[in-house]
């Protein structure tokens, strides 16, 4: 019996004898973890480099976004995201949190989305009310409380960071 990836590579041994150049990876159990994934899409795209390939990730343990920023940096040229991560089941990789990453990451991802993160708001306010699916406080980038600086340790880190800052310029 043959493994997953001996089964993936016969048949993307095929394609590449065809005229075919687009192939979307998927996870779609969402099981895969980040290491996994980077090696994964590592070894496909340096065995198939004229090929172009996209990653779709679900989100069933969590693991989406996290999944899809390893298939970029292993090389893949494209990736399926969705607003608020909707999708069947757990949901798919976030855009916004993937969009968001790579635009403040540019030390890891030196590209441009070309996406307007000013919309990235708006937009998930506008599928939350189509889909009557709301978006929670805590989620990351669009949730209410995102950016929220509150509570506990997250408010000491804050202000223990800002006042060390200001110690370090009133003695130089």
């Amino acid at each position: 019996m043959k493994n997953s990836k001996d089964f993936v590579f016969e048949y993307l041994d095929i394609l590449n004898e065809l005229p075919v150049k687009r192939i979307l990876l998927p996870d779609t159990l969402g099981i895969l973890s980040p290491d996994e994934t980077f090696k994964y899409v590592s070894l496909v795209t340096k065995k198939y480099p004229k090929m172009h390939f996209d990653f779709h990730a679900h989100n069933d343990y969590d693991l989406s976004v996290s999944n899809v920023i390893e298939s970029l940096k292993a090389g893949c040229h494209g990736i399926h995201l969705t607003v608020n991560g909707m999708g069947e089941r757990a949901g798919n990789a976030s855009l916004e949190e993937v969009v968001m990453t790579v635009k403040t990451r540019q030390d890891i991802f030196p590209c441009d989305t070309r996406i307007n993160t000013k919309h990235i708001v708006p937009a998930s306010k506008l599928v939350s009310s189509i889909t009557g699916f709301p978006v929670q406080p805590n989620k990351a980038i669009v949730g209410a409380n995102a950016f929220a600086h509150e509570s506990g340790i997250h408010q000491d880190g804050v202000l223990t960071v800002s006042y060390t800052h200001l110690r370090a310029h009133e003695t130089s």
